[in-house]
This record gives structure tokens, sequence and C-alpha cells, in this order.
């Protein structure tokens, strides 16, 4: 029994939505940026269905540079919150607008 494309991109939809979802309503860096996570994973998900689907394997060769660009973002987004935490001892976004020292 095989799964349907459809079924996939549905995933893919909902999981992009909650991500979007987290990035408007979170106030929270950390959680902020485990959304934009979701987010590239829904679309990484959306290409490897459409791969699969065509026989191609082009998909999964973005895909492969989404995960290492996501890698890259997580990394220096992570020393951004860290050192904004050092200096303002809170991670909360409503509270970054003041980056005066």
């Amino acid at each position: 029994m095989e799964v349907s494309i459809a079924s996939y991109i549905m995933l893919s939809a909902v999981l992009f939505i909650l991500g979007a979802m987290g990035v408007l309503l979170r106030r929270n860096a950390i959680l902020v940026f485990m959304s934009v996570e979701l987010m590239l994973n829904a679309a990484n998900l959306a290409l490897v269905a459409f791969a699969r689907h065509w026989g191609q394997t082009d998909g999964h060769l973005f895909v492969f540079f989404v995960i290492t660009v996501a890698a890259a973002e997580v990394a220096v987004g992570l020393a951004l919150i860290v050192a904004i935490f050092r200096t303002k001892k809170s991670i909360n976004i409503d509270d970054l607008h003041e980056l005066q020292g």
C-alpha cells in the first residue's frame, strides 16, 4: 500500500501553517527559531514528496542544501540569543526593541 502524494503535501501544509503561526504568535526567541525550523522541514517534506512522485533526484539535492543552511542558521541564531540574553537577561522578543546598551 503506497501513500499518495496528496497526503504528504497535506502534512507539509499543516506543518508549515503550524510553524507560521508559531512565528507570528510566540514572543520567545527560542520558540520562534523552532517554528522557523518546522517551516523549513515542511518545505523539505514537500520537496522530497514531489521528487519521489516525479522520479527526479533534484528535490533531494535541494533538501540537502536546505538542511545545511538550517544548521548554519541555528548555530548563528543560538549564538545571537545567548549574546542577547547575557546583556538583556531576557529572550522575549518584545523586550528586544530597545537595543541601546
